[in-house]
């Protein structure tokens, strides 16, 4: 990995416990993604921790221990290596010793998924935390940690990417800083000096709407209009491209009353095309279908071709069932993070990963009507959202199964 001199708000993050920041209780920094808060805090955490301390324990958390031990630990014990440090790695316990000749500290790995973990950190005394992307952890978990820095001159570190304004970590440790006795950082893309400006440019482009004024301008901002703005173009659909396709897929959101939505998708060239649906809404037609007749008419969309892959919606549990027992298509049950999957999908129509062909009436109708709650709060309206779950599900179990899976959702049946 090839690194560059440190921008100035890095350089801040490097010394403050040493300089001007030397009588805080901890520090935050929030902002754009890709701005280099996590690099310079976990350099600058480690070397805070080994001066101030012999013997210590240490809590190093993230959304996830595959996360932290990706995005932080990987880089960092290369980083540190470098810098004289003896590192021990006990990864398989989420354990980690670090001495530098005359002190060793161990810093314990955890992952604050969801309401459980922080039962996980409980009976733990720290000298010190760092919190990586702290506005994707529950509350419990970030303050149960906070509570368990007991030992005198512990400090507190926390980064994180905007989310809506009305998140408990603005509304608690950021707007409050000051009375915590935290110091306070924002960073900006351009404070990444590793960043090219193709690189810059690139990532302007990734991101349109509340995504683009937090990912890139790092504002913690409201979402709110159409959750994808840009297909308001004519341009992002395509007709049916000629020839054959290397494989297929169907994506199924699943409803009774509500409306069930498959899409059946194509890849060509390294682009996967949604060329054909089955759209069927109850209110529309008058009268129900049994999961029978959803079958069939799953099986007329998929006709003769050779789909390799059946992604249900995980609350079909019935439909599930009935596909199983047809014994003709595999099924998985679909990722189903909405925020996360709805910044995947908007990504990778943006890169042109996916495409969505003209003939799919009912889907490009909801891209048209798919709209943000009004209210503060992260979340679609739950009307017009049926292809736009069924895109939402390809998208995450198929081209991003390898990010984090995050915290646990757990969706009721629909009807």
């Amino acid at each position: 990995m090839e690194y560059k001199q440190f921008s100035e708000k890095q350089l801040k993050v490097l010394r403050w416990w040493c300089g001007e920041g030397k009588n805080k209780d901890g520090i935050i920094c929030d902002g754009a993604v890709r701005s280099g808060k996590t690099l310079c805090m976990s350099v600058s955490f480690v070397s805070w921790a080994m001066l101030s301390f012999d013997g210590g324990s240490f809590a190093v958390c993230g959304k996830t221990i595959r996360s932290v031990k990706r995005n932080l630990v990987s880089p960092l014990i290369g980083i540190l290596r470098g810098l004289g440090f003896t590192v021990k790695d006990r990864l398989s316990m989420n354990i980690i010793d670090i001495s530098d000749g005359k002190r060793t500290n161990t810093f314990y790995l955890f992952g604050g998924r969801d309401e459980g973990a922080a039962a996980l950190i409980q009976g733990i005394t720290l000298c010190g935390v760092l919190f990586d992307e702290a506005a994707l952890m529950p509350r419990s978990f970030v303050e149960q940690a906070v509570a368990r820095c007991s030992r005198d001159g512990s400090k507190l570190w926390f980064n994180c990417n905007p989310e809506y304004p009305q998140h408990w970590f603005r509304l608690e440790w950021i707007k409050k800083a000051e009375e915590k006795n935290l110091m306070y950082i924002h960073f900006s893309m351009e404070d990444n000096p590793s960043l090219s400006a193709e690189m810059l440019a690139r990532y302007r482009k990734l991101y349109s709407g509340s995504f683009y004024r937090r990912f890139v301008l790092g504002e913690w901002t409201a979402a709110e209009g159409l959750v994808y703005p840009f297909m308001s173009d004519e341009k992002m659909f395509c007709d049916i491209p000629q020839g054959n396709f290397d494989d297929y897929i169907i994506s199924c959101d699943y409803g009774t009353v509500n409306p069930s939505s498959f899409g059946l998708w194509g890849l060509k060239d390294g682009i996967w095309y949604r060329i054909d649906e089955y759209y069927y809404s109850s209110r529309r037609e008058g009268f129900s279908r049994t999961d029978e007749e959803h079958y069939q008419g799953l099986q007329s969309l998929a006709g003769d071709r050779p789909v390799s892959l059946v992604i249900v919606d995980p609350s079909a549990a019935s439909f599930i069932e009935v596909i199983r027992r047809h014994g003709k298509f595999r099924t998985k049950a679909a990722k189903n993070q909405v925020i996360d999957g709805i910044r995947q999908v908007g990504t990778a129509l943006k890169q042109g990963e996916i495409r969505i062909c003209r003939g799919c009436k009912d889907c490009i109708r909801e891209f048209g009507l798919y709209r943000w709650e009004s209210g503060g709060r992260d979340a679609p309206l739950k009307e017009n959202d049926h292809a736009m779950d069924d895109v939402r599900y390809f998208v995450a179990t198929c081209l991003y199964d390898n990010e984090d899976d995050g915290i646990f959702v757990f969706a009721s049946p629909r009807l």
